[in-house]
């Protein structure tokens, strides 16, 4: 499903004009993602970070880190961050966003490049990594090891994703504390989750690809089988309330899309076909001021490495 460290997927193009059409249409969902979906999982971000005491004790690695906000929240409290992530565009923008923040206090981070970075520095110095650079490093014994480790991707909507997350989890463990928290996090039961009806339009599109990354409900039990497979020791759960608002039925259209979970929709379809039924099944979340509004529970499991 995945390359080895991230979430994210990717596509390969035959052809050079569709690889121009496709680069610049994965430039703009990073942007939606950055802009407009990213911060729907702030509540989720801060919950863990309290209830961990994220400091500046905190050497912390974020698995499919995105755009970088849940970094810079981390680095705000004056942690150590990392960031891996396969999906280019997004890590781009997390390099303008931890960038912009080290201009504007250098103390706070500064941006590395790519494939590497300085690995040094005091509190909310940040390293940006391509994820299958981190994959293939090998582990320097004379570094500081992690010892937070991040998957802030919800799993436990995509075909294989929890199974798909295991190898990024096993190299990330392997440059991990003993004893270091590593925190994967869900979407919460379908019931109490608004937005998984208007994702479950993605299973009914694709229904002949499910085993291509199709939508399918939350499972109980996902982010525990995803630790027990990685050898890890459960240390405790907790829920989140993370409402998914959006100024108009456009800007909602636009951040579901960033966030790839109909990817294979708009293969199987396309994508003016997907974007219709995204808006009709968003009508029952629409409020008479015409911002869409959907009420979602997120689940975090923090488990410990060995």
């Amino acid at each position: 499903m995945t390359p080895t460290l991230v979430q994210h997927r990717t596509h390969a193009m035959s052809a050079a004009a569709p690889t121009s059409a496709s680069s610049a249409e994965a430039c703009a969902r990073a942007r939606d993602w950055a802009e407009i979906q990213e911060r729907m999982l702030v509540p989720l971000y801060e919950a863990v970070y309290e209830r961990l005491e994220v400091g500046s004790g905190t050497r912390l690695l974020g698995l499919g880190c995105g755009s970088g906000l849940a970094l810079l929240i981390a680095a705000s409290r004056g942690a150590r961050v990392t960031g891996a992530d396969s999906d280019r565009e997004r890590l781009a923008l997390a390099r303008e966003r931890m960038g912009s923040a080290a201009t504007a206090a250098p103390a706070t981070a500064a941006a590395a490049a790519p494939g590497g970075g300085s690995g040094g520095g005091g509190p909310g110095v940040a390293e940006l990594l391509d994820a299958d650079a981190l994959a293939a490093a090998d582990v320097d014994p004379t570094r500081p090891a992690y010892n937070l480790i991040t998957a802030f991707q919800p799993i436990g909507c995509v075909a294989g994703d929890s199974e798909g997350l295991g190898p990024a989890l096993e190299a990330a463990v392997a440059r991990s504390d003993h004893g270091g928290a590593v925190v994967l996090t869900g979407w919460g039961p379908p019931e109490r989750c608004a937005t998984s009806g208007v994702l479950r339009l993605a299973g009914r599109l694709t229904e002949r690809l499910r085993s291509a990354g199709g939508w399918r409900p939350a499972l109980r039990d996902d982010l525990e089988d995803v630790a027990a497979q990685a050898g890890l020791k459960p240390d405790g759960s907790g829920r989140v309330a993370c409402p998914f608002g959006y100024a108009g039925v456009e800007s909602a259209v636009r951040g579901l899309l960033s966030t790839g979970l109909y990817a294979a929709a708009v293969r199987a379809t396309d994508q003016s076909q997907v974007e219709k039924e995204i808006t009709e099944a968003l009508h029952p979340y629409r409020r008479r001021d015409g911002t869409v509004w959907m009420p979602n529970v997120f689940r975090y499991l923090i488990a410990r490495t060995r």
